[in-house]
């Protein structure tokens, strides 16, 4: 996840890279010189508007601004897309960071789900889809939980959710999606070419969202079982 700190630092120095001052800048992106340099220096977070005129104003991503990609060009978020995925007045307090997150996965799942409806196999879409829902589950009884609402809202008990029912259900679902894969192969059943070169130009935008979400969990779990090793 992106930091404030990358945030501010980035903001620095595309001020810098352009050449102009913080006083120039302030001006045409419609903020006083003082706020400005509150977000530069960390001090405060903006709001999601001001993202959005940042990246617009120094031509770069959202995701590069955020410190999320080297990429400036790449999953632009326009003002109306922040807009409508995030609350009025959410400021950057996890806001336009969760925003993004979510752009990113919903992107990857849709590329995912594409290439699946491709080999047109029922089992292994609704495995994937039953993998995923367990995960979209278990993220939202849990924040039900700790904001202290009442669980008698959902038939599973809380103590077979707290022992991970979503958890082995989640497994079971890999299983039947992996078996599913392993029965097309055998068929010989054309798969779709996952190069990166026809991944992007079949899926242009969210191409880029699922390279983002592969290669950011590919690290995480490299360093994962490189600390258990």
């Amino acid at each position: 996840m992106a930091s404030t700190t990358e945030f501010s630092r980035t903001l620095s120095l595309l001020r810098q890279e352009r050449g102009v001052s913080q006083r120039t800048a302030a001006a045409d992106l419609g903020i006083s010189q003082a706020l400005l340099s509150h977000y530069e220096n960390g001090i405060r977070e903006p709001g999601l508007s001001f993202v959005v005129r940042a990246c617009d104003y120094y031509h770069v991503s959202a995701d590069f601004i955020l410190g999320r990609t080297l990429s400036r060009e790449g999953n632009m978020l326009t003002e109306q897309e922040v807009l409508e995925a995030a609350e009025p007045g959410n400021v950057l307090q996890g806001s336009v960071l969760a925003t993004l997150q979510s752009k990113l996965l919903s992107g990857a799942t849709d590329v995912v789900f594409s290439l699946l409806g491709k080999l047109g196999d029922k089992a292994a879409i609704n495995a994937a889809a039953a993998y995923l829902g367990a995960g979209v589950y278990q993220i939202y009884r849990h924040l039900y939980r700790s904001a202290g609402a009442n669980e008698a809202y959902f038939s599973l008990d809380p103590a077979a959710c707290g022992l991970g029912a979503a958890d082995a259900d989640r497994k079971l679902s890999e299983l039947r999606y992996t078996r599913a894969l392993r029965a097309l192969t055998a068929k010989k059943a054309e798969f779709p070419d996952l190069s990166a070169q026809s991944l992007s130009a079949a899926y242009p935008g969210r191409c880029q969202s699922l390279t983002q979400v592969l290669s950011t969990t590919d690290a995480r779990l490299s360093a994962l079982t490189e600390k258990e090793s």
